[in-house]
């Protein structure tokens, strides 16, 4: 047991000083207006998103953007009233189209062909990708063209503030964007030298030359995890960027811990290539990570235990960022140990032929 526990000290001090410093609070856009910006649309693809979609439309027609800026509402065939809600909205300005989505052909995930029918319709030089859930102060998007020009990258994107009200949220979300850090290391992904890509979907900027250089949408048509995929294929060709905000924010609620663990699960096991080698290299990780120094302080409560010490204050900014008590850092196994079960529940799923469901979609699973 001795020599586990040395082993679990030796790894968070790797994870803390080597692995990208990814638990620190990560960079971000201070508030600017670009020197020239150009035309920029941007398209939002929208599914039985009535609970969210007008606030989500009004933030975007009232940003303060000195370019031409277009908003494009994709209806990817939405069984409740989200296009009559949107376009109830006041639009002064006649920035906002709403386009009827064409019926999803086969091999192509629900939202991404509903991006490529919104990116089809637009012209200028810029495109921002944005959920129907996200909601952006009136200076962000002027905050994100300003950042792409002082940081020379061909897409930026951030990680928005999500909803965190309910007790299940205020247990969970934290870790989740501490644990996508800890995948895909900020510091990581910004270096052009580093093979690391990820992104964050709620909000992706994207010059349109780049994304057309990389065959467009269509090039990762069937993946599930559509942000990172974008990010994958982009790197390769120019620089890329990703921080955090607090200038756009989910205004999608998660009031149960079942709510969580079914966004857990939609990419989970996609994200290990639904492989059981893979999980169980993940199983054994975690619980090496995050149990054996609660384990080697049951059973020497007496002595410093240094991974603890680390893995908490690695939770730390997660923490701060969300508001939340420090207190919480004690109960970062159990949280990991959901994340670790809703994982191995969507395997199980997959294995079954169960597959994905979101947005009343099945993504078919290994049987199917």
């Amino acid at each position: 047991m001795t020599v586990l526990a040395v082993a679990a000290l030796l790894a968070w001090v790797w994870l803390f000083l080597l692995h990208g410093h990814f638990w620190q609070r990560g960079p971000s856009l201070p508030q600017a207006t670009p020197h020239a910006p150009p035309a920029l649309a941007i398209v939002v693809p929208a599914r039985d998103e009535a609970a969210t979609i007008a606030p989500v439309i009004a933030s975007l027609l009232a940003q303060d953007y000195a370019g031409k800026l277009r908003v494009i509402l994709v209806d990817d065939n939405s069984t409740d009233a989200t296009a009559a809600l949107a376009r109830a909205v006041p639009d002064p300005l006649g920035r906002l189209t709403i386009l009827p989505g064409a019926p999803r052909p086969e091999g192509w995930a629900g939202k991404l062909w509903a991006v490529h029918q919104g990116v089809a319709a637009a012209t200028g030089e810029l495109l921002l990708l944005t959920d129907a859930d996200i909601v952006h102060d009136t200076t962000h998007v002027s905050t994100l063209v300003a950042g792409m020009e002082s940081t020379g990258a061909a897409m930026v994107s951030e990680m928005v503030a999500l909803n965190c009200t309910s007790p299940a949220e205020r247990a969970l979300i934290p870790a989740f964007v501490y644990f996508f850090a800890m995948l895909y290391p900020f510091s990581r992904v910004n270096d052009p030298r580093s093979p690391v890509a990820a992104a964050a979907g709620g909000t992706i900027l994207i010059r349109g030359e780049t994304l057309a250089a990389i065959g467009g949408i269509a090039a990762i048509k069937g993946a599930l995890i559509d942000d990172v995929a974008l990010a994958k294929a982009v790197k390769p060709h120019a620089p890329i960027w990703l921080g955090h905000t607090t200038a756009a924010r989910s205004i999608r609620p998660y009031p149960e811990a079942a709510d969580i663990w079914r966004m857990i699960a939609r990419s989970a096991y996609v994200q290990l290539s639904h492989s059981p080698l893979r999980l169980a290299f993940c199983v054994l990780g975690m619980l090496f990570l995050f149990f054996m120094p609660p384990v080697a302080l049951a059973l020497d409560p007496y002595r410093l235990n240094g991974a603890w010490f680390l893995m908490s204050w690695t939770f730390l900014p997660a923490l701060a960022r969300y508001r939340l008590s420090y207190f919480w850092t004690l109960a970062l196994p159990l949280i990991a140990l959901f994340y670790l079960a809703a994982t191995i529940g969507a395997a199980i799923d997959h294995h079954r032929g169960r597959g994905v469901v979101w947005k009343n979609r099945a993504y078919p699973g290994r049987a199917a």
